[in-house]
């Protein structure tokens, strides 16, 4: 199995893309702690998957001692911590005149300083290990800007740079750092952010995301998952 021996936190893995790449992670052999600020989410993500594989840690990632403390209790669990997924993310919209300051600056701490917060924790572990991989699961929305959603795109697009800056800086120490950037992927997230945007920009939000994808159709969380396992 590709993963065997590996150990892994991920970030926001009560549902969606996160708990899916927890599912794929463990059949492909890793032990995994997954963690979401909805603790309430984290059990039922648990107990679907391999026994003695999963542990659970909720927290905040935007709160750097809850990050510590899901790093700590990766190491605790697993011995190590040779994987991060950086996946927790917020997507509410907004255009740039009506959007709260205080909601913009939620989903830049959410999307862009937690996953920060979460390098900073995770790869002075990493370095004295002799290495390891941190996964940022940005967005298409990082390099193509969408309506009425410029926190989202403005945080994704942060993120890919500072995934790239993790590369740079750390490759040496053989620490790889890599984004995945979906486009439109079916999941709770993004049917709640759809029906809100649909209202502001008066279109079927839907519509607008998949008209330039060639099969019209948004992609599955499972589809996704590969990559993640192959990074």
């Amino acid at each position: 199995m590709r993963l065997e021996g590996k150990v892994a936190l991920i970030t926001g893995a009560g549902r969606g893309i996160g708990a899916a790449i927890a599912k794929r992670f463990v059949e492909d052999g890793a032990k995994v702690v997954i963690s979401d600020i909805r603790e309430d989410l984290l059990p039922g993500v648990k107990n679907s998957l391999k026994a003695g594989m999963v542990e659970t840690c909720a927290g905040d990632v935007t709160n750097f001692d809850d990050v510590k403390r899901m790093v700590d209790t990766t190491v605790k669990f697993g011995g190590k911590i040779d994987i991060l997924v950086n996946n927790a993310g917020i997507d509410p919209g907004g255009s740039i005149v009506d959007i709260d300051i205080a909601l913009w600056k939620k989903i830049i701490d959410v999307n862009l300083t937690g996953p920060f917060l979460c390098m900073k924790a995770t790869i002075p572990y990493m370095i004295k290990q002799g290495g390891g991989s941190i996964i940022s699961i940005a967005s298409l929305a990082g390099v193509r800007c969408l309506p009425s959603m410029p926190a989202y795109c403005a945080s994704k697009g942060g993120l890919i740079q500072l995934a790239l800056q993790a590369a740079l800086e750390y490759g040496p120490q053989k620490i790889r750092s890599n984004v995945v950037a979906p486009g439109a992927t079916m999941t709770e997230m993004l049917k709640e952010a759809m029906s809100s945007l649909s209202k502001a920009i008066k279109r079927d939000a839907f519509e607008v995301l998949t008209e330039s994808v060639p099969l019209r159709r948004a992609a599955t969380p499972d589809a996704i998952t590969g990559a993640c396992s192959f990074l």
